[in-house]
Parts: structure tokens; sequence; C-alpha cells
């Protein structure tokens, strides 16, 4: 893997993606917010924690 050059010292962020059945994306910083995001839109989608 090709190092960053982003300027954060080759440290990586970790974001919650939910995606939902409808094919909505969204990213949010916390489990805890993807969780209830998912929750308010019906419990169905899915939650993957990616670097970014």
């Amino acid at each position: 893997m090709a190092p960053c050059n982003c300027g954060r010292a080759g440290r990586s962020v970790i974001v919650y993606r939910l995606v939902l059945p409808n094919g909505v994306t969204r990213e949010y910083p916390t489990r805890r917010e993807a969780d209830a995001a998912n929750n308010r839109a019906g419990g169905r989608g899915s939650i993957t924690a990616v670097p970014r």
C-alpha cells in the first residue's frame, strides 16, 4: 500500500458507513450515530467501519 501524503502523518480516521436498502450511503463519526440513523431508517441498513 502506498503511503498517504495527506498531512496526517500516516494516521487514519475511522468512520462508520451506513448503507440503506434503498442505496443511500451516509458516513458518521461514531458507531452510535450510525446505529441511531439506521434505527430511524427502519433498522435494515448495514454499518461498516472504514478508514478515511
